[in-house]
């Protein structure tokens, strides 16, 4: 494996890295070596920086790709701060070597998301309506301490207690809170101006609707949404663009939505993003771009695989502009059907079906069946053991420029590593 890695950055353009270097001061470790450790550790499940250095003395493998050089935790920290952006340019370098070596063809990918915990904790996160409290509060001690100050000849104040230190203690404070809610307030004014956006675009259709058949539509019209900000509005000290989210098992943690678009037939992932938003609904379109955008580097996808998460008439239509055949579920499956759903074909399809009329019957064949059942045997696995096995649960960098290249590198350590898997069976 360490030789793989070592041949797989060997065949990478490193131009826009090495270039960057100056040539001033002592001599600088090679690009290619720091990438190496990164990529052989990010594949190995060894994450941190100083586990890294720690290694390239312990592990023959780590000598090997380090060359007998033992750059130091702060050269190898550095590194992958300073050429994060980067990475994205080498996920795809790689992806063209894995087609270049008949690895890769690019067809059926399966779509899915995770949640990885923010290099913060949710203990740090404020509420709009906890800072109130809080600004409340310290306003009141301020007001104590400026009037024990004022009596500081007569009054006892504690054994060790600065008044000056307390109270710019507490300003300081004031000072933090006034900016988290002046920020929490920016983005309380751009979600209403998107859920304003996605509001009139409902009422909208139902007007056109209600023009159409002359009669009112059925259901409950949208509840127009309200400005402003809302007790529950929060943000993390630590790490400001990381959010809130529910994960599985149950219980809410500090993260980021990390997406993948992997490949059916070899489990490479093919397409990465990442986002602030907990749902997937909205995850489809970005990720067809990203496709898109690679389309002539590494060919063009056929069919996009998805669980329910992400089902909706929009993604649907998105899928069928970008010409790819949509595999969305529409409901969650049953674990055990009966036999006889199993093995009957639905009725034929009506030939005014709308998309998504189209698409769940598609669902409803045999066949599409048996293709949607391939998500659960490519995507899946994939996450599992990045989490699991590799324990690679939480991100290392903070804010989600930077944890966006972090996951490419994840991604990118994850397809060296099963390149290095199939390519004995090539010819």
């Amino acid at each position: 494996m360490a030789r793989f890695v070592v041949e797989v950055i060997d065949g990478l353009d490193l131009s826009r890295l090495t270039r960057q270097y100056a040539g001033r001061g002592s001599k600088a470790h090679h690009p290619a070596t720091l990438l190496a450790i990164l990529v052989y550790g990010y594949s190995t499940g060894v994450f941190s920086s100083r586990k890294l250095e720690r290694a390239t003395y312990d592990s023959v493998a780590f000598r090997y790709i380090a060359a007998g050089r033992h750059p130091d935790h702060d050269t190898l920290a550095t590194f992958r701060r300073r050429f994060i952006d980067e990475l994205a340019g080498l996920f795809v370098q790689v992806l063209e070597m894995a087609r270049e070596m008949k690895l890769l063809k690019m067809g059926t990918v399966c779509l899915d998301g995770t949640k990885i915990h923010a290099n913060a904790s949710r203990h740090s996160a404020l509420s709009h309506g906890h800072i109130v409290k809080l600004e409340e509060q310290l306003k009141v001690e301020v007001q104590e301490l400026l009037a024990l100050a004022e009596a500081a000849d007569t009054a006892n104040t504690p054994d060790g207690m600065s008044l000056p230190k307390e109270l710019q203690l507490r300003q300081d404070r004031l000072a933090a809170m006034a900016a988290a809610k002046s920020k929490i307030a920016a983005r309380a004014a751009e979600r209403y101006a998107r859920e304003r956006a996605e509001f009139d675009e409902k009422m909208n259709k139902r007007q056109a609707k209600a023009d159409e058949t002359g009669k009112k539509p059925r259901g409950k019209a949208p509840v127009a949404p309200e400005p402003g900000v809302r007790d529950s509005d929060q943000i993390n000290r630590t790490d400001e663009e990381s959010r809130i989210m529910p994960v599985s098992g149950g219980g809410f943690e500090q993260c980021y939505n990390a997406q993948a678009g992997v490949d059916a037939n070899t489990m490479l992932v093919v397409a990465t993003t990442l986002t602030q938003a907990p749902n997937d609904k909205q995850q489809v379109q970005p990720m067809l771009k990203v496709l898109q955008a690679q389309e002539a580097k590494l060919g063009t996808a056929s069919t996009l695989i998805a669980d329910t998460g992400y089902c909706s008439e929009n993604n649907v239509k998105a899928c069928e502009e970008a010409k790819l055949v949509p595999l969305i579920a529409v409901a969650r499956q049953d674990h055990h059907p009966h036999w006889r759903e199993r093995f009957t074909e639905p009725a034929p399809l009506q030939t005014d079906a709308t998309p998504m009329q189209a698409m769940t019957h598609r669902l409803a064949t045999l066949a599409g069946r048996a293709a949607y059942a391939v998500r659960k045997q490519t995507v899946e696995p994939v996450f599992g053991i990045i989490k699991s096995v590799l324990a690679f649960r939480q991100f290392s960098l903070r804010g989600l420029r930077k944890v966006t290249g972090e996951w490419n590198l994840v991604c990118l350590a994850w397809n060296v590593k099963r390149m290095a898997v199939l390519r004995p069976k090539v010819g």
